[in-house]
């Protein structure tokens, strides 16, 4: 108390509202990967600033090989995209899809050049230990980056991490599918801080590409082949090409006609007729010849302008020019571009559709910020449809899922995505690896005690080297009450009245002797009923005996 010696008028702040608990977020998650670029660990809140920070994917490039159909008809184009080992992958495409799933901030904790695959994801994990925000793990390029016993390695630290600092839970794949081999990896300690979730998406994503990575080839000869011819011999004027089995003798025919009239083209078998050639240049030509291709894109031929596009003589016989066979080499897609564009448009559209097959685990961690955001940490991440997906890789069935739900060896849970006609892609589990643990079976129970005692936590910090009397005990116990009551208000907690849901205490006789209070220890009882999600609802059906 203020000791007062001057005679005056003094004023006194009386604190009378007591302390209250900030609750913590629930979903930050920490993604360890590659980077295209950048480092150094940093918290991102979108994709642009990931790009900004890390860049993007390193382009795929791709083969695409034009086989020919019938007369008349555009042949089969296959593509290949071509894979490099020593490429890394990088987080791009995970973080995309995070986001596209309801994902807000974020830590990209980027692997490091030294050691093996192994030691670079365990190094940057020590390095997540280091940051108090993230509350969920996740290294989805590590089920394809490393072994099967690595990835369980890698796991298993994850977990010890988790239990050491009680403020974060993991989210794993299950590397190649391997359910049993997955459950040997996994060990059988703090399975409870971990859910896994299977099988595989096929997402909406596309690869990036550039046109100069993308090479076209016309199957070998004797299958397709190339015929040009150059009009005059010397160029300037038109190239006209033909793209059809070497068994074809396809010509062109220039009509002379009437030299004002616009020029006309058809086609007769393998024969390309131009009307109103007179008086015409190869550009003129060839901007007929766009309108007409365009109509008919399915015709063999292509004609362009060449060189400078000069005038064409107007006439070659009945009988046509025949076309020079020729053995078509690869071609870059960006020269196609302009020279046959119903080619590279064809190519543009095939690209389009290649689509991202990503793990699970980035999409539902986007779907834990989504739904905590809505409905709350207590609410299941599950019957709830994912964004930016097509549909899982593996068709699933209820007798399948049984072994995965429930596993009575280990009791190693495994959460299913399914396909659900005219409901999408649906996440179908909630348990936790710990899935025959009767008190962390569920996720949203371990992710609610963790949000709780997190909270708790860094709001009794306040206490520390205060007086540890009554007056402190019942600021704490206040303080912690009232938050309970709130997350009671809110459905968090079960039962019909607070008393039901919660209790906190803390006092000498209670949680404290008196040698506790002599040794500076404050202990404080909660006590949490957290509602558990209906994971089987059973409905019951019976004859009722007619009653007259």
């Amino acid at each position: 108390m203020q000791v007062l010696k001057t005679p005056g008028v003094y004023v006194q702040e009386i604190a009378t509202l007591p302390p209250s608990v900030a609750e913590v977020s629930t979903a930050i998650p920490a993604f360890i990967g590659n980077t295209q670029t950048g480092t150094d660990a940093a918290r991102i809140t979108s994709l642009l600033e990931y790009q900004t920070l890390f860049g993007t994917a390193p382009l795929s490039e791709y083969g695409a090989l034009l086989e020919a159909g019938a007369p008349g008809q555009p042949g089969t184009l296959t593509l290949t995209r071509k894979v490099d080992d020593d490429t890394p992958t990088t987080l791009y495409y995970y973080i995309s899809h995070y986001f596209t799933n309801g994902g807000g901030p974020c830590w990209i904790v980027p692997l490091g050049t030294q050691g093996t695959p192994k030691e670079r994801f365990v190094t940057a994990l020590t390095r997540v230990e280091q940051e108090d925000e993230p509350t969920l793990i996740l290294f989805p390029e590590a089920a394809g980056a490393l072994e099967m016993a690595d990835y369980g390695e890698l796991a298993q630290a994850a977990l010890a991490q988790c239990n050491k600092l009680k403020d974060r839970f993991v989210i794993l794949d299950v590397p190649g599918g391997n359910v049993s081999a997955f459950r040997d990896a996994m060990g059988t300690q703090y399975l409870s801080y971990a859910a896994a979730y299977y099988p595989s998406l096929s997402t909406t994503i596309t690869y990036l590409t550039d046109d100069n990575q993308v090479t076209v080839e016309r199957a070998a000869a004797g299958n397709v082949t190339t015929f040009t011819k150059s009009l005059p011999d010397g160029g300037n004027g038109i190239l006209v090409s033909y793209n059809g089995v070497s068994a074809d003798k396809p010509k062109i025919r220039l009509d002379a006609g009437t030299a004002g009239d616009d020029a006309t083209y058809t086609v007769e078998g393998t024969t390309l007729r131009v009307a109103n050639a007179a008086s015409k240049t190869g550009t003129q030509l060839a901007e007929a010849f766009a309108t007409f291709k365009a109509a008919n894109p399915a015709t063999l031929f292509a004609l362009n302008a060449d060189g400078t596009g000069a005038e064409v003589p107007g006439a070659s016989g009945a009988a046509g020019l025949q076309l020079t066979a020729q053995t078509a080499p690869p071609v870059l897609l960006a020269g196609l571009k302009t020279t046959e564009t119903a080619l590279y448009n064809r190519v543009k559209d095939a690209l389009a559709k290649e689509r991202v097959e990503l793990p699970p685990s980035p999409a539902m961690a986007g779907l834990y910020a989504a739904v905590d955001r809505d409905r709350g940490v207590w609410k299941a991440p599950a019957n709830v449809s994912l964004n930016g997906v097509i549909g899982p890789t593996v068709k699933m069935t209820d007798d399948r899922q049984e072994d995965l739900n429930v596993d009575p060896t280990a009791g190693k849970s495994i959460n299913v995505i399914r396909d659900f006609t005219g409901r999408g892609t649906m996440v179908w589990g909630a348990r936790t690896l710990a899935g025959n643990d009767n008190e962390w079976r569920y996720v949203p129970v371990r992710r609610l005690f963790i949000n709780i005692e997190e909270s708790a936590k860094k709001a009794s910090a306040f206490a520390v080297f205060e007086p540890n009397d009554a007056t402190l005990w019942l600021k704490v116990k206040g303080m912690i009450e009232s938050y309970l009551y709130s997350l009671w208000e809110r459905g968090a907690l079960a039962g019909s009245k607070p008393e039901q849901a919660y209790y906190v205490n803390v006092g000498l006789g209670q949680t404290m002797t008196a040698q506790d209070v002599l040794e500076g220890r404050l202990i404080i009882d909660i006590g949490i009923a957290a509602v558990r999600p209906a994971e089987f609802v059973v409905l019951r059906f019976m004859h009722q005996l007619q009653q007259a």
